[in-house]
């Protein structure tokens, strides 16, 4: 099957090309910026997986005093952070970042774990994260307030290089931002934005 055929699938495992390494996809900035159109957040973000900065760029121009940190450094923020950290404890503000994809599970859990009842995370994922009954148990324990599906396609880009991506025609690949306050317990609203 050629490369086209599983980019009109949207068949993420089905790739031509190595994963980026540490799993480093940069998402455009325009999702950050109607994210913060659609959702209230606390004075202080923290962007735990922040790269270059994308995101974290748009939550400041939006008035945030934000915690920019990565396990890599890539030359913003604070590098060699590790999120997960059994010593990471507790942070008084909400959490958004697009996490490295395979421990986009793990993030969820730790970011829950480590914010006051209240608080919020959200989370920039494929549409596909839905699936799967590992992930039903979390939907289950812990629901999501809102997932809001981007109606039209947000670009994230290998290893930060946008023009590459502009370049290869984009990415037929669905998004859309999970978000979770802690402790709530009810049903989950799903919108559509874009």
């Amino acid at each position: 099957m050629k490369s086209t055929q599983f980019k009109t699938m949207g068949a993420s495992n089905h790739v031509l090309h190595e994963r980026a390494p540490h799993d480093y996809y940069a998402t455009e900035p325009r999702a950050a910026e109607l994210l913060m159109q659609m959702e209230y957040f606390n004075d202080r973000i923290w962007e735990c997986a922040c790269g270059e900065g994308h995101l974290s760029k748009v939550f400041e121009k939006f008035g945030h005093d934000v915690k920019s940190t990565d396990l890599i450094d890539r030359g913003y923020g604070e590098g060699a952070f590790d999120f997960l950290s059994e010593d990471n404890k507790f942070w008084d503000g909400d959490i958004i970042t697009n996490p490295p994809y395979k421990h986009a599970h793990r993030f969820i859990l730790k970011a829950l774990d480590i914010i006051p009842e209240g608080n919020k995370v959200a989370m920039f994922l494929k549409v596909q994260f839905l699936e799967g009954q590992f992930r039903k148990a979390l939907f289950t324990r812990q629901p999501p307030l809102r997932i809001h599906v981007s109606s039209s396609r947000l670009q994230c880009a290998i290893n930060g290089d946008f023009e590459a991506l502009k370049q290869s025609g984009g990415s037929a690949m669905a998004y859309a931002w999970f978000v979770w306050q802690k402790g709530f317990r009810g049903d989950t609203t799903v919108k559509w934005f874009n």
